[in-house]
């Protein structure tokens, strides 16, 4: 008897964007796309930064918690419907190269909330977990 995939509890967007929402200018299929669906690894802390906005962007849950460090993910990654993200600036990166093990990501990341403009400040930190890179947390900055 044939199984069923199982749905994820939050659907992603309902149309993959043309441009990937990390700003990288690439089409979206051919960056963080590619590491959403387990095609591409990411090979630093700041690629793994990229694909995890895109995730949120996209509201890819899977994707989220597969690359969240096993001790400080959640249960679920909630969504807020009326939430999207609109633009991705890396400010900074400290190590997290394919010769690291550790690295930080300083960013800002720019959405609309019940169409109010914000912006998320934060310090993220990586590691390796198994080879690959996993968020483990982040600070918020004071802007």
């Amino acid at each position: 008897m044939a199984r069923r995939k199982p749905r994820p509890s939050t659907p992603p967007a309902t149309q993959a964007p043309a441009l990937c929402p990390c700003g990288s200018g690439a089409a979206y299929s051919q960056c963080c796309g590619r590491r959403h669906s387990g095609a591409a690894a990411a090979p630093t802390a700041e690629a793994l930064m990229r694909s995890r906005y895109s995730a949120f962007a996209v509201r890819d849950e899977a994707y989220l918690l597969r690359t969240w460090h096993p001790e400080t993910r959640p249960p679920r990654v909630d969504f807020d419907a009326g939430m999207r993200w609109t633009g991705l600036k890396i400010l900074d990166t400290t190590d997290g190269s394919a010769f690291h093990t550790t690295g930080t990501v300083t960013f800002r990341a720019h959405y609309t909330d019940g169409g109010r403009a914000g912006v998320l400040h934060e310090r993220s930190r990586f590691t390796r977990v198994g080879g690959a890179w996993v968020y483990v947390d982040g600070e918020f900055v004071e802007s």
